[in-house]
C-alpha cells in the first residue's frame, strides 16, 4: 500500500471514529469545542476562539452566547485592550465539560472492550503512540 492510500484510509477511519465518539455528546459540537479550548488554553477572546476552531467569528459568537446564557463561561474585560472581552470557563462549565469527556471515554472504553480482544489492546496502545506522533507534525 502506498503512502497516499494509507493516508486516505487513516483519514476515513479517524473521521468515522471521531463522529461516533461525538455522538455520545449531549451538547452541540461548537459549544463543546469552545469549552475545551478555554479549559486547555485559558481565557480567549471570541476572535481567538474562531481562529482556533477554524470557523467564522459569527459562528464562534453564537456558541459563546449559548455558553454565556447557560453560565458555562463568563466574560471579563481584557486587561490590555478595553475594546475586548476575555472568556473564561466557569466551574459549572468545567463540570459540564468533564461530564462530556467522561461520556466520550465511556463510549470508547465500551467499543474497545466489545470489539478488541486482550491480544489486540497492546497493538492499539502502539497505534495511539504513533497517532500522537502524527498529530504533533507541523507542515
Amino acid at each position: 500500500m502506498d503512502d497516499d492510500a494509507l493516508a486516505e484510509d487513516l483519514r476515513q477511519v479517524i473521521g468515522e471514529l471521531v463522529r461516533k465518539v461525538r455522538a455520545a455528546d449531549t451538547m452541540p459540537p461548537g459549544e463543546a469545542a469552545v469549552l475545551g479550548h478555554l479549559d486547555r488554553g485559558g481565557p480567549h477572546t471570541t476572535a481567538d476562539l474562531a481562529h482556533l476552531r477554524g470557523v467564522t467569528h459569527q459562528a464562534a459568537s453564537k456558541s459563546v452566547k449559548e455558553l454565556l446564557d447557560k453560565g458555562l463561561v463568563r466574560s471579563a474585560p481584557h486587561p490590555s485592550d478595553g475594546r475586548k472581552f476575555l472568556l473564561h470557563i466557569t466551574d459549572l462549565g468545567r463540570t459540564h465539560l468533564q461530564r462530556e469527556r467522561a461520556q466520550r471515554t465511556q463510549w470508547l472504553t465500551s467499543a474497545i472492550t466489545d470489539t478488541l480482544g486482550p491480544e489486540a489492546r497492546p497493538q492499539l496502545r502502539q497505534c495511539v503512540t504513533l497517532l500522537g506522533r502524527l498529530a504533533s507534525h507541523t507542515p
